[in-house]
């Protein structure tokens, strides 16, 4: 009481406050605080001095644009803090876990300590001292900008925002506290301007932004959870430190895996029921049908722990009515809204001592649905009669369950495998384009997403999770988990493998489908002639402005473009995995040349006029956009003002797939296979193919023709920009230009050609200054990835 009595005299009027905070003085929990509701301040006792815990950052309640990027339920900052004292002086310190000293000795731990910066988070001052404990005035620490969000709207272009003191208070209703965490939320605004696009369009004033921020005070779990080596082929995301304890005679860097807490009730079972089973929450904010396609996705790895020798190890329930997602007690799968298109992602809190998962918390965009619905519409053609098509809500909920199992994954500590879909859609950590057939004709969907967990994803949780028997040697268990999955063919390959444009191997892509690339885009390319062939009014609902039909076209004029980064990447393609000294695989193999040029040839079919001239009837039925239904970035950019634009539209398409076929990085690789094994094509080659294919075929009458031309001015462009482009190699740019002189001589001989004329115009004044020369892109095609993305409210930059 002679603490609370000093408090007292510090805090003489302490009034009641609303239910969620307790109607007395001091708040008991992880970190005790005070509300002192008539100057609206929030004191905190402090008096773990020195001891760590985790605190961490989120944003409850966002902006709504998944441009900017501030999502609701987005985690921010987290780390290793303890409370220091000096005099009057309470400083709340950030640790530095990226360097340490795994030793027992005290002055090894110190030196490294002080070999590296810290951070102080903040100040406080000291206003009660007494048994060890002080009081300190914690609002402003509260109440300011702690996620970043004024240095994100200025990155992105959003304006010259700052914090409002005036118009920022506690949010008590999640201001909570607990035995093992405390809990403080806040309402904070944010005013300036002048407020950019992605701005205006999801806030009330431009002049004013008001979120909430969350902040957490974790006690941090005991240290008897195990870290486990990191494998670059286990599937798992690595965790690393420097650990300047290590003798010299081993790497200076330490790797380990992120993983939940999970313990076997009886350790030397096959199966067991599990100490702490794993409990994942899901948002009441989702509607049905969508929450029970949530439920049963996310469910799925039920069967993944069972493979691994648990019994009821994983469950994921509703979140109970009152919880706070932000609270570190619950691992939560957030249904987030957003005004446009956004991905869907996994984040976790974890402990970085150890890696051991603290929280999962996953955020899923809630236009996933209604994205697949309108890939549904574009393939089914479904209106012809009245009412709804069931396929398409089968289709898009099937969807959902794949993305809730993923983004669940993530938060386990798996990262994406993007091999799996060349291996009968072995993990739901790949990125899956839905796998449509053709029955009598018209596209199936029955089959367009997997339905359960995958077999690498068993592979990788018993990796990741499996408990041994005391006495095993458990590195040599891992390894045999991972060797007994790649005798069935499984294996993990993730995005750095895959993201880049240039990438190599060609069986590692997002989106793509089929266990050989170049075969699954001749397959495809055939679905979509057929899909094309039915476009029409039925692609659309009775009454809805026939403007739309452009909506539902694009994801089926541009279904292709995944496949297509697929195939293209066995040109200069190059199979390798993550091998290990001694386990066995082989580390590198050129793809063949014959394949090589398939892949070429398969690529190069997709920009030709037949292919990329949309039918007379489609292009009559798409009139200008009425009012009330503006033109948005998911739709064709047009050259010929409001009238929709076919040959913009076939030059965006034909850029996307000639811009991937010379890509600086993949041209290198085939001047060094080349010259490693002349049987394989060179860059020489490839170039003489694509201006054979494009400007050295026969002229075409009508709009193909008109394609045509426009196909070959990106052909031209795009080798132009190779051979200036920084990033090539000499040798890249030596071809390159000796195969625009090749050109050059080739249209001198077609004098009477006005394409001709033309392309020699261009080559000359690129001859002239290649540097100066502006090279027009062509039209930018509507985004892809998220496939399928339907906007709502995003105007045209």
């Amino acid at each position: 009481m002679r603490f609370l009595a000093l408090a007292l005299t510090v805090l003489p009027i302490l009034t009641a406050a609303p239910p969620a905070v307790p109607k007395n003085l001091r708040v008991d929990g992880f970190v005790p605080y005070y509300w002192q509701e008539a100057e609206g301040k929030l004191w905190l006792e402090v008096g773990r001095w020195g001891q760590d815990f985790l605190y961490y950052t989120s944003l409850p309640a966002g902006i709504g644009s998944n441009d900017i990027g501030l999502d609701r339920g987005q985690l921010g900052g987290s780390f290793v803090a303890r409370w220091e004292r000096s005099g009057n002086k309470v400083l709340l310190v950030a640790a530095n876990t990226d360097y340490r000293a795994d030793s027992r000795d005290p002055a090894e731990r110190q030196a490294v300590k002080d070999s590296f910066a810290e951070s102080v988070i903040w100040g406080f001052e000291a206003a009660v001292q007494d048994d060890g404990r002080v009081l300190v005035d914690a609002t402003a620490f509260f109440l300011r900008d702690a996620h970043g969000i004024g240095e994100t709207l200025q990155a992105q272009k959003q304006g010259s925002y700052h914090l409002d003191s005036s118009r920022s208070a506690f949010y008590l209703a999640r201001t909570k506290n607990f035995p093992k965490n405390t809990e403080v939320e806040a309402t904070i605004t944010f005013t300036g301007g002048p407020a950019g696009r992605f701005l205006r369009s999801v806030t009330p004033t431009g002049g004013a932004v008001t979120v909430r921020m969350h902040h957490s005070f974790v006690e941090l779990p005991d240290l008897t959870f195990q870290k486990r080596e990191f494998d670059p082929r286990s599937g798992f995301f690595d965790m690393t430190y420097v650990d300047y304890a290590t003798p010299v005679s081993e790497p200076v860097a330490r790797h380990f895996t992120p993983r939940h807490r999970l313990e076997k009730k009886d350790p030397t079972a096959a199966v067991s029921e599990a100490v702490k089973p794993i409990v994942y929450y899901l948002d009441p904010g989702a509607p049905e049908p969508i929450r029970g396609a949530l439920l049963e996705g996310a469910r799925w790895w039920s069967q993944a722990f069972e493979a691994a020798g648990y019994r009821n190890a994983f469950r994921v329930e509703m979140l109970p009515e009152g919880a706070d997602p932000m609270d570190v007690r619950y691992n939560v799968i957030q249904w987030v809204h957003r005004s446009t298109r956004g991905w869907s992602y996994g984040s976790s809190v974890s402990d970085p001592r150890t890696g051991e998962i603290l929280k999962g918390h996953v955020t899923l965009g809630s236009l996933r649905v209604r994205q697949d619905f309108l890939i549904a519409e574009s393939l089914l053609a479904p209106y012809a009669t009245a009412g709804t098509d069931p396929r398409m809500l089968e289709m898009s909920l099937a969807r959902l369950r794949q993305l809730a199992a993923h983004e669940v994954g993530h938060t386990l500590g798996l990262g994406h495998n993007y091999i799996a879909s060349a291996h009968d859609r072995a993990s739901v950590m790949d990125y899956p384009h839905p796998w449509v057939t053709l029955k009598n004709g018209q596209p199936d969907l029955s089959d367009a997403y997997a339905k359960g967990i995958g077999e690498w994803d068993k592979v990788a949780i018993t990796w990741g999770y499996s408990q041994f028997n005391p006495g095993t040697d458990e590195k040599k268990a891992l390894n045999g988990i991972i060797d007994a999955a790649r005798q069935r063919g499984l294996t993990f390959l993730t995005d750095q493998d895959a993201r880049p444009a240039g990438s190599a191997h060609p069986e590692t892509h997002l989106w793509d489908s089929g266990a050989n690339a170049v075969d699954e885009l001749n397959r495809w390319m055939g679905v979509r002639a057929a899909a094309l062939a039915r476009f029409g009014e039925n692609n659309i609902r009775t009454g809805a402005p026939l403007a739309l039909l452009e909506d539902v076209l694009v994801p089926l004029y541009l279904s292709h473009r995944y496949q297509v980064e697929a195939a293209v990447k066995s040109v200069a393609g190059l199979r390798y995995s993550y091998t290990l000294r001694g386990d066995g695989q082989t580390p590198t193999q050129i793809v063949a040349a014959a394949e090589q040029r398939r892949a070429l040839e398969a690529v190069l079919a997709t920009i030709q006029p037949e292919v990329l001239t949309l039918p007379e009837a489609v292009i009559k039925l798409i009139p200008p956009r009425p009012a009330g239904f503006d033109r948005t970035r998911e739709l064709f950019r047009h050259r010929t003002g409001l009238t929709f634009d076919p040959v913009a539209a076939a030059e965006s398409a034909a850029d996307m797939t000639i811009d991937l076929v010379v890509n600086p990085q993949r041209a290198a690789r085939l001047v060094e296979y080349h010259a490693r094994d002349a049987a394989l094509p060179g860059l020489a080659e490839v170039l003489d193919r694509l201006f054979a294919v494009t400007w050295k075929v026969p002229e075409k009458p009508g709009l193909a023709g008109e394609v045509q031309h426009a196909v070959q001015y990106v052909a031209l462009r795009n080798v132009m920009n190779l051979a200036v482009d920084d990033e090539a190699s000499g040798q890249v740019r030596a071809v390159t230009l000796l195969e625009i002189r090749k050109l050059k001589n080739w249209l001198r001989a077609r004098p009477g050609s006005a394409n001709a004329a033309f392309g020699l115009s261009e080559i000359a004044a690129f001859e002239k200054d290649p540097k100066q020369m502006k090279l027009p892109k062509a039209p930018e095609p509507p985004p892809g990835m998220p496939i399928g993305m339907a906007a709502l409210s995003c105007d045209w930059e």
